[in-house]
């Protein structure tokens, strides 16, 4: 069955040969060539009325060359045999003007992955676009039931979208898959004058079947938001934090930030040498498991074609191996990882506590549930960023908190977790519950 593709797997595997067979034939030592094509629709509406109804559908092929240690790129969209043959010799004229890099070239041959692993990845949403209207209408309808006190709407979002693609190269690898990606969301806006809120909720997947009802989307996103009704400032202080699950995904991703390949050898990582060190307090251990049925992050091979392995990437603290590409593994002298392309599903393991086993823990402090702003300092570690959430007094919500800043520094905050809770958000390619650090300092009134 297509599913609406243009092409078959077997259409763009000839397409990828020719490519190769071109390069090949024009002289070039070595060369890789990615075929893909996506297609889809997004329907979103506000206060009941279609705001918007977009379609997808496109395609692309990009070729990497090498003659030696040169390496020139080209990328096209037309997959005529003329345009192939053009952009392979745009990719070769490229290489003829670059720089040699002792580091360039493709992966050790044999590293690449040898065999094809079915992943679940692929549940195609054919929803019709009436069906998405009704759908998003429902949600958005749900967030109004909960009270008079949500005024206003930003809007309900459906969107599926699927997409197939073919990677090879010369040292004989071809392999690809098709994948899903659907998403459900909604925002509301509650409250008036100067005392207005926002807050939003969405399930997000490769298989819509998997999702929360429409409706229990909406009113969830409703209540995040009036629950921030009569937020007030803090004053200056320090105090514990605990990082809601959705948020705790992100400081997981500035770990993984700073200890991947291009950080470490640009040496702009505050982790630079960390391979072995104790960073995370013992009970912290961090998993990559990349063949994950269904997973966001799953997949045999990483961007360069190398097979990947689930491996531990924190045990009992400590760092046990970095985020390498071929390229970025090659200048730090190391092995690839099969992180070309980054991390495979991250799973850090649970602790005992839900959130509210968490705030118990953490007697008083601030429970964040919004951060704003990018000020994290890579090669310093030091950490600033706008917040919301709630001030927590005896392992109870007290009341809602805005416009503060929360700031610290990622070495300690890393070191200074005090627990990770069970209340995994699933929604990414980062498992982990809500995360307590012990100690931040908040910048208020």
């Amino acid at each position: 069955m297509s599913h609406g593709f243009s092409f078959s797997q077997e259409a763009l595997r000839t397409l990828a040969q020719r490519v190769l067979d071109h390069a090949a034939k024009k002289g070039a030592t070595a060369c890789e060539v990615d075929v893909s094509e996506g297609l889809g629709q997004s329907v979103s509406v506000r206060l009941q009325a279609v705001d918007t109804i977009e379609y997808n559908r496109d395609k692309g092929l990009g070729v990497t060359v090498y003659l030696g240690q040169r390496k020139g790129h080209a990328s096209s969209s037309d997959f005529s045999p003329a345009a192939l043959e053009a952009t392979v010799e745009a990719a070769l004229s490229i290489a003829r003007f670059t720089a040699e890099d002792a580091c360039a070239g493709l992966p050790d041959a044999e590293l690449l992955a040898r065999e094809s692993i079915d992943l679940d990845l692929f549940h195609p949403w054919e929803i019709a676009v009436g069906d998405a209207i009704d759908l998003a209408r429902r949600c958005e309808q749900a967030a109004f039931d909960v009270s008079p006190q949500v005024t206003n709407s930003e809007g309900a979002t459906v969107s599926a979208h699927q997409s197939q693609f073919i990677f090879a190269n010369s040292l004989g690898f071809m392999d690809g898959f098709a994948s899903s990606r659907h998403y459900l969301a909604c925002s509301v806006i509650v409250g008036e004058g100067d005392e207005m809120q926002r807050d939003d909720w969405y399930a997000s997947g490769r298989d819509a079947a998997t999702f929360s009802a429409a409706e229990a989307i909406g009113d969830y996103a409703a209540r995040r938001a009036l629950s921030r009704l009569g937020a007030r400032k803090l004053s200056t202080r320090k105090c514990p934090v605990i990082f809601e699950a959705p948020l705790a995904t992100g400081l997981i991703g500035n770990f993984t930030h700073a200890i991947s390949g291009g950080a470490l050898y640009r040496k702009t990582s505050f982790l630079q040498g960390s391979l072995g060190q104790k960073i995370f307090p013992g009970f912290v251990q961090i998993s990559e498991r990349p063949h994950l049925k269904g997973g966001v992050a799953s997949s045999a091979f990483d961007n360069d074609g190398v097979a990947t392995h689930d491996r531990e990437l924190v045990q009992d603290g400590v760092v046990q191996g970095y985020l390498l590409s071929t390229y970025t593994a090659r200048k730090l002298g190391m092995q690839s990882t099969g992180n070309a392309g980054g991390a495979h599903n991250l799973l850090v393991k649970p602790g005992r506590h839900d959130l509210e086993g968490l705030l118990r823990e953490m007697g008083t402090g601030l429970l964040v549930t919004e951060l704003m702003g990018q000020g994290v300092n890579y090669v310093t570690g030091d950490y600033s960023r706008g917040a919301a959430g709630y001030w927590v007094e005896n392992g109870k919500i007290a009341y809602p908190v805005e416009e503060i800043t929360i700031a610290g520094n990622l070495r300690q905050m890393f070191a200074g977790i005090a627990a990770i809770g069970k209340d995994i958000d699933p929604r990414g390619g980062k498992h982990v519950g809500s995360i307590l650090v012990e100690r931040m300092t908040i910048a208020g009134s």
